[in-house]
């Protein structure tokens, strides 16, 4: 029988996947900064608008609200990332896999971890 189960995979910090993070960080930290830009400009349009309800206006205030929250979290995690030492496991993502299991199997209930450093597989748990 197959079935899905969840593999959690693990990045080794080194040099060069620090600086790659830390650039991935800081252009998504940019893309951000210039929505709340985007934003903050439809917020004033829409203030001079004089058929604009307030409640349109607070959206915009709103969604701003929300991006400066996701930079203050990029923030975090940047100076986190400065603190880490070389060969710390950083969890990058969940992916979902297909085992097989059969009757007898052992079922060990823990996830499955790959363990990549510099972009390739260096162990399997």
């Amino acid at each position: 029988m197959k079935v899905i189960q969840t593999v959690i995979v693990k990045q080794v910090l080194t040099e060069k996947s620090r600086q790659e993070l830390q650039k991935q960080f800081s252009s998504q930290r940019l893309q951000l900064q210039k929505e709340c830009d985007q934003l903050r400009f439809e917020q004033k349009r829409m203030e001079l608008n004089k058929k604009s309800l307030p409640s349109q206006i607070q959206t915009y205030e709103n969604e701003m609200d929300t991006r400066k929250e996701k930079i203050r979290n990029l923030d975090f995690r940047l100076e986190q990332l400065h603190m880490l030492p070389l060969g710390s496991e950083i969890k990058q993502q969940e992916i979902q896999a297909i085992i097989d299991v059969g009757i007898g199997d052992q079922w060990n209930g823990h996830d499955q971890v790959i363990i990549i450093e510099d972009g390739k597989i260096v162990d399997i748990r």
